[in-house]
């Protein structure tokens, strides 16, 4: 059975999946800056004693499933979200809302995700993409980090969706229950709760390990890596960051540009001048993770070694949270005219 869905490539998997779930429930202004923006999905969290692929736990973004829930919530729309025990249970759930015409978002390992490229396949259990279709033993899938749709068999989904780990989905799927028309309004509401929230999430979570404090505790770590735990383990380290950064999704860079962007979409429903140049800010913000990443990316393959190289790492880290600081302070001043 092939239900009725329009595939919308996206940055960011979650992005996607919330964008292309709820357009189809009735929300049909909503785009992939919009959907991150109003789930607040901005953030950064480093969890020292929390390892995955034999490095620190370092997330550039909220936690999985909170961008959907957040932001159908703000809209209006209810939503449905189960997990299984059994596999035989999963694979009939997933059936019965085929049959009954839904769309469904999945939270996946990617590691066995066999439409992926090789060297993008690694042990992460927080990847979501679409069911929205059945032919046989195959399974319609639109991944929304893919240019088209794809198929898996029900033998890989299965084993996708119960993939092993840190983070192990347990078979999850989720879907909007209902659907509605979305205003104007209740767009222009979600915004400024999404930013109030992210507002929040970077500047005001307690301890050290979160939000802009989480940026700058990371970096006064990585300034004692180098001597605590010899250059090879180190790296490997700055590996994590990386990949956690550039290759899961948009990671740390990206969800800033597209955060800069929720900014200037948001204008359209807000027009105050401030948005216009905060969204200037978060950037800015993207370039200068993208530079760090490129720095680190010399140290753990071996071409930067020295402390100074490990201090400048810090330095630049130390800069983007001065900034995203200032940034999110300007987003908290802001006097809402509407």
């Amino acid at each position: 059975m092939k239900n009725d869905f329009v595939h919308l490539q996206a940055a960011h998997c979650e992005n996607g999946v919330t964008t292309n779930l709820l357009r189809k429930a009735g929300a049909d202004k909503l785009t992939e800056p919009l959907s991150f923006g109003i789930g607040s999905g901005l953030f950064f969290i480093y969890i020292p004693f929390l390892k995955v692929n034999k490095g620190p736990a370092i997330a550039f973004r909220t936690m999985p499933g909170h961008i959907f829930k957040r932001t159908a919530k703000s809209l209006g729309i209810s939503i449905h979200r189960e997990t299984f025990r059994s596999k035989e249970k999963a694979e009939q759930r997933l059936d019965e809302c085929i049959e009954a015409g839904l769309a469904v978002g999945c939270q996946v390992g990617v590691y066995y995700l066999t439409y992926f490229p090789k060297e993008y396949r690694f042990h992460f259990n927080a990847h979501n993409l679409i069911i929205y279709g059945r032919e046989g033993d195959e399974y319609l899938v639109s991944d929304p980090v893919m240019e088209s749709v794809t198929t898996l068999t029900k033998f890989d989904l299965t084993r996708v969706r119960f993939a092993k780990g840190a983070m192990s989905p347990k078979g999850q799927l989720y879907y909007p229950k209902e659907n509605k028309i979305v205003t104007d309004e209740q767009i222009r509401e979600g915004i400024k709760s999404g930013i109030r929230r992210n507002v929040r999430d970077m500047l005001h979570i307690p301890g050290p390990i979160a939000g802009v404090s989480g940026i700058v505790y990371t970096a006064n770590r990585i300034r004692k890596w180098r001597d605590k735990l010899g250059l090879k383990d180190a790296g490997l380290y700055l590996a994590q960051l990386v990949r956690m950064q550039e290759e899961i999704g948009t990671g740390g860079g990206g969800f800033r540009y597209i955060y800069g962007a929720f900014l200037q979409e948001a204008y359209a429903y807000l027009p105050q001048d401030e948005l216009l140049d905060i969204s200037k800010k978060f950037t800015k913000s993207g370039d200068l993770w993208r530079n760090a990443a490129v720095h680190a990316a010399g140290i753990y393959k071996g071409r930067l070694t020295t402390q100074q190289d490990f201090d400048l790492m810090a330095d630049q880290m130390m800069a983007i949270a001065a900034l995203e600081k200032d940034a999110f302070q300007d987003l908290k001043k802001i006097k809402w005219r509407s």
